[in-house]
């Protein structure tokens, strides 16, 4: 497997761009971080988040959807690795999750962000003012998995400049962020999105409780045979 390194550097801006942003220390975010890879990627490729478990299923999935002939029109095309919420909450406290709207053709129309839901002994619900409200625990939701060409670098950076262009100066924490590019693609026609399906559990440490769930999980993957003691 050939291995190659992009590194995100704040200062990876336009030029013309430079002198505003001058005082920036943080990071521009996942779209940004995407960009840095585009003289290294030229084939289809899968984007991820570093520190969570997919599972064997959703890269499958993935995989085999990307070396499909890509469809020939003039939308970006975009696939989704899309997860059961039940086998994405956490033991531990509510989470933040992208909610998919899919229609009968697995063609996603709406990403529904949706804060504070939680783990119930019937399923999930959210938790609002009101009081707790029960959501579908079947739902597909994102988790970050998105199988995209390298077509989608053009549209990246005309986002990122108009990103660029549409916040405050003094705004020093907007961050160029990878769903919401792909939401608004979806929303003014310019892309399709397909949502792939994984019944694998997910594995992530949103809370510091999290964290010997996560590692008991991954040692009976390596005791179950699934993975081997050492990778490497």
């Amino acid at each position: 497997v050939e291995v190659a390194y992009a590194y995100q550097e704040i200062s990876d801006i336009p030029e013309e761009f430079k002198g505003k942003y001058a005082d920036r220390a943080k990071p521009w975010g996942t779209g940004q971080a995407i960009l840095c890879c585009k003289d290294v990627v030229s084939e289809p490729f899968l984007v991820i988040n570093a520190d969570d478990y997919y599972g064997k299923e959703a890269y499958v999935e993935a995989y085999n959807h990307l070396i499909q002939e890509s469809e020939k029109n003039d939308k970006l095309q975009v696939s989704m690795v899309g997860f059961v919420l039940g086998n994405t909450l956490s033991e531990n406290g509510g989470v933040t999750r992208g909610i998919c709207k899919v229609d009968e053709n697995h063609m996603l129309t709406d990403i529904v962000e949706t804060s504070n839901i939680e783990k119930t002994e019937h399923g999930a619900a959210v938790r609002t003012e009101e009081g707790m409200v029960e959501v579908d625990v079947h739902s597909p939701v994102s988790m970050n998995m998105w199988g995209l060409h390298p077509e989608f670098f053009e549209a990246l950076e005309k986002g990122f400049r108009e990103f660029l262009s549409s916040i405050e100066e003094n705004s020093l924490k907007a961050e160029y962020l990878l769903p919401t590019i792909v939401g608004d693609l979806l929303a003014d026609g310019s892309a399709d999105v397909k949502v792939l399906r994984s019944h694998d559990k997910w594995f992530g440490v949103t809370y510091k409780e999290d964290k010997a769930a996560v590692v008991a999980s991954v040692r009976a993957l390596v005791d179950g045979g699934v993975y081997p003691e050492k990778l490497f």
